[in-house]
């Protein structure tokens, strides 16, 4: 015995027997559970669920069934699978979020776009939807083919009729082994158009085709931003579309808010809002102060309320990029054709559909002429039985048995079989004049279609010409309306014509928050006012960047860390003058811990002009503006810095300008620009001045022969000195003394070039401003310690100075009283 059993071992490599198997399961998987059929868009179990429904007479105009009696008839000859995959394969087929056109009309608890589960089968009731009908539709006039169940007891088929395109129009995701499909749905009536052009245009292009069919359409609605992943999966079969959430921006008690009413296709809504809600604990996204789900059965209702001082528009493009609000839909069109897994194009999608309905309507074509060719042939033998009844007559009632009647019948007149058996079996009422009209009618009618069936099946145009007829009829049927709304990309979104063009003021605090002001909105005051609240900052927060840019100007920020990224001014904010601002991170993609040194406004990148770099080191570099004209949104380098050394400052240069730098020491040098050669990006640069220990660059400027040079200290003292008392030097050297720091004053924390009919805006680390006129500042030498500019208290100073143009509308600042209290508060010192 064990000889025998030795004897039926056969030794095989392992390696090889892997490989084959692997492959073998592999082609299962493939072929007979997560691909579907080109031809009819389902799956196996898709398939096989509506084929049960089918036979189980479930049909749309009979009443529901319960769940439980289609899985156990689906499982029990067709699907030796588990339960709960073909129920839940069944769910999705009924679920309007899900399904573009339901195939299953289901009655009961059926999930929600939640993700609520469906309640158990035993519970729910399902019959098949007028649409999948459609799939069936001619099912049983030998259209296609069956194949033996997996126990040989009952026949299946290999696929469905498919009288619409369900492969696009409802589309399909699967997971195979090494590959996967993920085509979305689109919408029946665009579809069908697409159809029918290729059959009166073959040789129309995918491109072509799109005019017709112009993107997914997804059963949720929602956005699809730009065509061009449409284009690429249309052509090349893999592409990707970015989806929106729609929503509306309300007014509300003086407060914005947003309201959602459709979602990206296959978002979850309840974890959504759960993802918006630790978003918001985790300050990632600032100004939402209450969300509610108002969802009820009439719609989708998300509402997101916000503070007063935020851009609506802001916190929805945080929404988009930090949430499933805007999602990702990848499309591989990836089907089985004839048997083969293969990447198609809209055009191969729709030529294969095309195809296999061909040979539906020649296979019905072809049955029904073997039925009207059979019923003729009955009514030839009636019409010959009709021509010589009482000889027919007679026979029969001489005839001692059937089988003798009907061979008498047949020898005598020349009948079939058939024939005789229709004579045989034909009930004595239609032996009446009426009736044997009816016969006649009807026979000349089947002569007709049988005529006409033939010149179906000689050409193809007509057959052709049957696809679209039948087509038009189930668009006209069942095609409804655009959900999923397609864009123009999200660059071309916002018409920057209908965007005013006026100057701005952009502040942004130590931490990070930045807002746009219309530059009015600080009046003008005499020196060492109070000021006015400029921004309602955190405790540890104060604002340290004040510039004035215009609304359609780009703003070039750059960090501390050496990186460039770029907005356009309307893109920030536009809140009120106490408003905390929005924090930056929403807005541009800067890393944790890094921080904003210099920001530019630009109104084009033009190629003769450069950019000029400062680092708090002393490091200088210039490089040419137009090599920052393509800055991503992940940002640019811009400098390459040592790791102990941080950007300080950053201006726009045209090659011939002179430089003058200051440190918060009190020293200062001015080189002409030319000292500093043209350098690539990521070039470190070479040294501006040489520091003393301890001593860093605080600020930068270019100088103007007609302006002067004003000088700030922590402690609110400033003064004004005319460039020509900074005498040119050689790049690099140690410099010149522009301020005496003493205990009273502090040390320098700002130096501009400015002009005397220019404002001067001075902002404190506890947020207070204060605007007033340059030409109100008296001009000292070098070596004094300047004058007080505003009164602060003694646990606040200084952190940002900046200049603006002046406010016509203010009235002139006293200038000869203000040189007096200089005059008066340098001589008493």
């Amino acid at each position: 015995m064990a000889e025998e059993i030795r004897s039926e071992i056969k030794e095989r490599d392992i390696g090889s027997e892997m490989k084959e198997s692997f492959m073998d399961y592999a082609m299962s998987i493939i072929v007979s559970r997560a691909l579907p059929d080109v031809r009819d868009g389902l799956k196996p179990v898709h398939r096989r669920i509506l084929y049960a429904m089918s036979e189980l007479g479930m049909s749309p105009d009979k009443p529901h069934k319960k769940s439980a009696r289609i899985v156990g008839e689906v499982i029990g000859k067709y699907h030796p699978h588990g339960d709960s995959a073909v129920y839940e394969t069944m769910v999705r087929m009924a679920q309007d979020f899900s399904m573009r056109y339901m195939l299953v009309d289901g009655h009961g608890n059926f999930g929600s776009i939640d993700g609520d589960a469906a309640a158990a089968m035993r519970y729910t009731e399902a019959r098949l939807s007028k649409i999948a009908m459609e799939l069936l539709r001619d099912l049983n006039k030998e259209t296609i083919d069956f194949q033996p169940n997996y126990d040989g007891e009952e026949h299946e088929p290999v696929v469905l009729p498919s009288r619409f395109p369900n492969l696009l129009v409802n589309g399909v995701s699967g997971i195979a082994v090494g590959m996967a499909t993920n085509i979305p749905p689109h919408n029946l009536g665009e579809v069908i158009d697409g159809l029918q052009h290729l059959i009166e245009f073959p040789d129309a292009t995918s491109m072509d085709l799109m005019t017709f069919i112009k993107g997914p359409d997804f059963p949720t609605g929602g956005y699809i931003i730009g065509r061009e992943g449409i284009r690429s999966a249309y052509n090349t079969g893999r592409g990707s579309v970015t989806m929106r959430a729609k929503v509306n921006i309300e007014d509300h008690n003086g407060k914005a808010r947003i309201i959602v009413y459709e979602l990206p296709y296959q978002v979850n809504k309840a974890r959504l809002v759960q993802n918006i809600a630790e978003l918001v604990r985790e300050k990632r996204i600032d100004g939402i102060t209450d969300l509610r789900d108002e969802s009820d059965r009439n719609g989708m209702r998300m509402v997101i309320e916000l503070r007063r001082d935020v851009n609506p528009n802001v916190v929805l493009n945080n929404l988009y990029k930090h949430t499933a609000m805007q999602s990702n839909f990848g499309i591989n069109m990836l089907a089985l054709v004839n048997n083969q897994p293969q990447i198609l194009s809209l055009k191969e999608t729709l030529y294969h559909y095309l195809e296999h309905q061909k040979l539906v309507i020649r296979r019905r074509t072809e049955y029904e002429l073997r039925k009207a060719e059979a019923r003729a042939h009955i009514l030839e033998g009636l019409r010959i039985a009709l021509d010589h009844l009482d000889r027919v007559i007679a026979l029969i009632r001489g005839s001692r048995t059937t089988e003798e009647a009907r061979s008498g019948l047949m020898e005598q007149f020349g009948l079939s079989v058939e024939q005789a058996q229709a004579i045989l079996d034909m009930r004595l009422q239609r032996l009446t004049g009426l009736e044997r009209e009816k016969i006649e009618e009807e026979y000349q009618e089947l002569m007709k279609k049988i005529a006409e069936y033939k010149a179906i099946l000689a050409d193809e145009q007509l057959i052709l010409a049957i696809i679209s007829e039948e087509l038009k009829e189930i668009r006209d049927k069942y095609a409804d309306e655009r959900r999923s709304e397609i864009t123009i990309g999200e660059e071309s979104i916002l018409d920057e014509d209908l965007i005013p063009q006026e100057d701005v003021i952009i502040t942004i605090s130590h931490t990070g928050y930045i807002k746009r002001l219309p530059v009015h909105t600080y009046k003008a005051q005499k020196r060492g006012g109070k000021g006015v609240i400029g921004m309602d900052t955190k405790e540890s927060d104060f604002v340290e960047h004040l510039f004035v840019s215009n609304t359609h100007h780009y703003l070039m920020f750059f960090t501390d860390k050496g990186k460039a990224y770029r907005l356009k001014a309307y893109e920030i904010p536009d809140l009120s003058r106490t408003a905390r601002g929005t924090p930056i991170i929403n807005l541009i993609q800067i890393e944790q811990g890094e921080k904003i040194s210099a920001v530019i406004p630009v109104e084009d990148f033009n190629a003769a002009q450069n950019l000029f770099f400062a680092t708090e080191l002393g490091i200088v570099k210039k490089t040419p503006l137009e090599d920052y004209s393509n800055i991503r949104k992940v940002g640019l380098i811009a400098i390459g810095l040592r790791e102990d050394d941080k950007l300080i400052g950053v201006r726009l240069t045209d090659g011939n300008k002179e430089i003058v730098m200051g440190t918060k020491d009190g020293m200062s040098i001015r080189f002409p620009e030319g000292d500093v050669r043209p350098m690539g990006r990521s070039a470190t640069g070479v040294k501006g001045i040489q520091l003393s220990e301890g001593d860093v660059v605080i600020d930068m400027d270019i100088i103007d022969p007609s302006s002067s040079v004003l000088i700030v200290t922590s402690k609110g003292y400033g003064k004004r000195t005319p460039v020509e008392d900074y005498r040119i030097q050689t790049r690099g050297g140690k410099g010149i003394k522009t301020l005496n720091i003493t205990a009273k004053n502090g040390p320098v924390v700002g130096l501009k070039v400015v002009e005397a009919d220019e404002d001067l805006m001075i902002i404190t680390s506890q947020g207070t401003i204060i605007r007033m006129s340059i030409d109100g500042i008296s001009e000292m030498g070098r070596n004094t310690q300047g004058v007080r500019l505003i009164n602060i208290k003694d646990d606040d100073e200084v952190s940002t100075v900046t200049r603006v143009q002046k406010n016509e509308n203010d009235p002139d600042s006293d200038a000869e009283s203000d040189m007096e209290a200089d005059e008066q508060e340098e001589a008493g010192e």
